[in-house]
This record gives C-alpha cells, sequence and structure tokens, in this order.
C-alpha cells in the first residue's frame, strides 16, 4: 500500500539549490513514481493568511528577499516559542492556478499538497536550544512518515519519523562549518536517539554514524543518491555546446578544467588555484563558485588574480590560456553546458557525505580528478583520478596528467558512465522502495 509522506521544505525553497536540495527533489519525485502521497512543508516570513487565494500568491511572493521589520519578527518569534509547546498545526496551500508557476518548474518539487507555517525552521532550532526539545507538527491528515531530508528538529505527530543525515563534516572537520557545534552534536544525538530510522546517502557516512554517533546499524540505510538531467540538455549537440560555450563564456570545447561548488572551506578552492597555477598547463581553470563562508583567503587570492589577469586589460593576450575564470552561479542547463564542454573535472573536496559533482560529471562522460577521502573513492570506483586533498602538488600532478593524457582522458570517460550507471535513478528507486517498504 502507498504511503502519505511529508517532507521538510528547508533546502527546496532556495532558489540556486544545494546538494540537500538537489537530492530532496530527486527523493520527493522518486516516491511520487513509487505512488506515495508526497507533501511538502514550508517556513514562511509571516503568518499564512485565511484567505486560500492569498495564501497561494504569498506563498510565491515570499520566495524572493522580504524586507524584515525587526519589532515584528521578535513578537512573533516570541509567540512562536509560546506555542511550540503544543502541537503545531501547519495550514493547506492548494495551487489553483491563480499564480503562474512555471518560473518555479525547475525548483518546485512534485507534490500533491503544500503546508506552511511562521518561521518554521528557524524558530524550529531556536525552541530546541532553549528546551532541547522538537517542535511536534500535527498535520491533517496526519502522514504515514514524515521524512526530514535534514537534520532538523521536527517531528510529526503519529507518524514514523526518518531523518536523513547527509555527512558529519560538522563533528570530523569542525574548522569547515559554522555549526554551533555543541548545538549540532546535541541535535545529531537526539535525532538518532528518537527517529524511528536514519537515511544516509554513503557507506563512509553511515560508518560515521554509527561509529560517532553510537547507532544501531540495523536503524541506518544507505539510499546513496541519484542525478537526472533534462533529455534536451544531454542530447544537445557538440557544436551546439561549442557555441553557447564560446558566446557566454569565450571558452573552447576541451580547452578548460571545470571546478563547481560553494566557496566553502572543505571544497578547498585554495588548494585548487595554487595547485592549478603550479601544474604548468595551458588551458584555463573556471570555477562555478557561489557564495560560502570562511573564504576571505580564497576571494582575495581570486581578486589579485583577477586584477594581474591580462585578459582584463587586453594586454599580452597570449597568456589567455594561464587564467582562473570565476561565475557566481550560472543556471542548471548552462552548468550542463560546462561540465559537458570541460577538459575534465576537478573536484579534491576535503570531506564529502556523497559527492554530487563527480556523478555529474561522470553521468555526463567528462573524466574526473577527485579527492581520496571520504566517500569520494566510494562513488568514483576506478572511473576517476584520485588525489591527495592535502596535498597541493598531488592535486598539481593530477591537474598535469588529466590535462595532458588524452587516452587517459577517453578511458576515464567510458568507465565514468559505467560506474554512475551504478547511481542510475533506476538503482535509486529500487532502494527507496525498499526502504520505505521496510516502514511498513
Amino acid at each position: 500500500m502507498p504511503h502519505r509522506i511529508i517532507y521538510d521544505g528547508l533546502n527546496l525553497a532556495l532558489e540556486e539549490g544545494t546538494g540537500v536540495a538537489t537530492y530532496a527533489r530527486m527523493l520527493t519525485q522518486v516516491a511520487r513514481d513509487l505512488g506515495h502521497n508526497v507533501g511538502v512543508v514550508y517556513g514562511s516570513p509571516q503568518a499564512p493568511s485565511k484567505n486560500p487565494m492569498l495564501r497561494e500568491i504569498a506563498f510565491f511572493d515570499e520566495k524572493r528577499a522580504v524586507k524584515k521589520w525587526l519589532p515584528a519578527e521578535i513578537i512573533n518569534s516570541i509567540a512562536d516559542q509560546v506555542r511550540y509547546y503544543l502541537p503545531v498545526r501547519p495550514i493547506a496551500i492548494d495551487l489553483s492556478g491563480v499564480v503562474v508557476t512555471r518560473h518555479f518548474d525547475d525548483t518546485l518539487p512534485v507534490h500533491d499538497h503544500i503546508f506552511v507555517t511562521r518561521n518554521l525552521f528557524g524558530n524550529a532550532g531556536t525552541h530546541f536550544s532553549l528546551t532541547s526539545a522538537f517542535v511536534e507538527l500535527a498535520f491533517d491528515p496526519r502522514p504515514d512518515i514524515f521524512h526530514c531530508t535534514y537534520q532538523l528538529p521536527l517531528r510529526s505527530k503519529s507518524a514514523c519519523n526518518v531523518y536523513t543525515i547527509h555527512d558529519l563534516v560538522p563533528l570530523r572537520l569542525p574548522f569547515t562549518t559554522l555549526d554551533n557545534k555543541r548545538w549540532m552534536y546535541r541535535l545529531l544525538k537526539k535525532i538518532t536517539a528518537k527517529a524511528d530510522h536514519i537515511v544516509t546517502v554513503s557507506e563512509n557516512t553511515k560508518r560515521d554514524i554509527i561509529e560517532l554517533l553510537g547507532v544501531d546499524e540495523k536503524r541506518i540505510t544507505n539510499t546513496y543518491q541519484a542525478v537526472s538531467f533534462p533529455k534536451e540538455d544531454m542530447e544537445r549537440s557538440e557544436a551546439a555546446i561549442a557555441e553557447q560555450l564560446a558566446g557566454s563564456f569565450g571558452l573552447e570545447a576541451q580547452e578548460y578544467l571545470l571546478f563547481f561548488g560553494a566557496l566553502e572551506p572543505k571544497k578547498n578552492v585554495g588548494r585548487l588555484i595554487e595547485a592549478y597555477m603550479a601544474s604548468g598547463v595551458d588551458v584555463p581553470l573556471v570555477l562555478v563558485a557561489g557564495a560560502g563562508w570562511h573564504n576571505e583567503s580564497e576571494t582575495t587570492l581570486l581578486e589579485e588574480l583577477r586584477e594581474n589577469d591580462p585578459g582584463s586589460t587586453g594586454r599580452n593576450r597570449t597568456r589567455l590560456k594561464r587564467r582562473v575564470r570565476r561565475f557566481r552561479y550560472v543556471r542548471p542547463s548552462t552548468l550542463i553546458t560546462l561540465i559537458r564542454g570541460a577538459r575534465a573535472v576537478v573536484f579534491p573536496s576535503l570531506y564529502e557525505g556523497f559527492g554530487l559533482p563527480v556523478l555529474e560529471a561522470m553521468t555526463l562522460g567528462t573524466p574526473v580528478v577527485t579527492s581520496r577521502e571520504s566517500s569520494l573513492p566510494e562513488i568514483a570506483g576506478d572511473a576517476a583520478l584520485l588525489v591527495d586533498p592535502y596535498d597541493a602538488d598531488d592535486i598539481a600532478r593530477g591537474i598535469t596528467t588529466i590535462a595532458n593524457d588524452a587516452d587517459l582522458r577517453a578511458d576515464l570517460s567510458c568507465r565514468g558512465r559505467l560506474q554512475a550507471a551504478k547511481f542510475s535513478v533506476e538503482r535509486y528507486r529500487e532502494r527507496v522502495e525498499a526502504l520505505y517498504a521496510s516502514l511498513r
């Protein structure tokens, strides 16, 4: 029998997306394809209107930045903390078609129901800090399963409460995240103690959960992850790829190296740039690196490289191939073009719960240089060139090898597609189906 499943919308509300958002969208799609009834609960800056039409309008209007009035925010936060001692009843939103939603086709997950409650995620965190208790949600009708796709102090009354823990980076590499580590450890311990089941995305993270949090292996399921690209992006011709690269970025197909990910400490961008500059390769390094944290040194380095870039002044154009270029954000279809056109993807991350960029590159047939740490060897298998992410010289050797050895690139491209098939949507669907069947 199909389940009624409700997921949190914490990361699904992010317009530019994250790896967790990609995971949540794929999970909700697969759950719906399996016949389950899918709901998503979001937080909103204001209390939902009693008027159904205004609730629908506000849901999409609040996806843009909202100017906050501090006194009202404080009053609302205090009121929420008081009401969190009783079950919170999220309000349903009926998408009647009043709002034209095509703009959100790429970000809005598939769903049967949408629920909203004021400042759910931020205030739930505050409530946990004050009381060490989870906010209890009471849905009407109640779900069979409430699945948090991230570690959150939430639970659903009378449901099977499931939590996905993607990684334990705040505990393993505390210097790379902004979390309050005491708070996060306390939350993780409470989740693993109270959850009906734990889901994770790699055997590496599963081992971390068992060893660091003391969870019985039988209470954890590793589903891995999967990626899916639009058919039109997969089938775009090489000529069209080359034309878009030249017209939009001034790049030649197969004539650049690519990194994509947030500009944050665990992504190791500083060492990547250092290694690239030492490698002597004669193709540009392109970074698609969005905003992050603790990245002052990388930002300064990128600014200095830009100021000294002969391409920015028109001087010494023979050196244009030796440069670092950064784009903060590109649309998903454009990122696919950049991956397909790259000579190789270089992703020497310090630690990953899964490592979606590696799978995305392999799926598209682009050779990969990645780290031999954490889950990355597990995902890459024998289909990538592995380097020590703490050794800039080793990264440089990997860059030089992948850039100069066409036969190796062709071999890794073929092996990458075979390895990526192990994480296909079809295999992911089987793992998710088995997960939910076990929770009956």
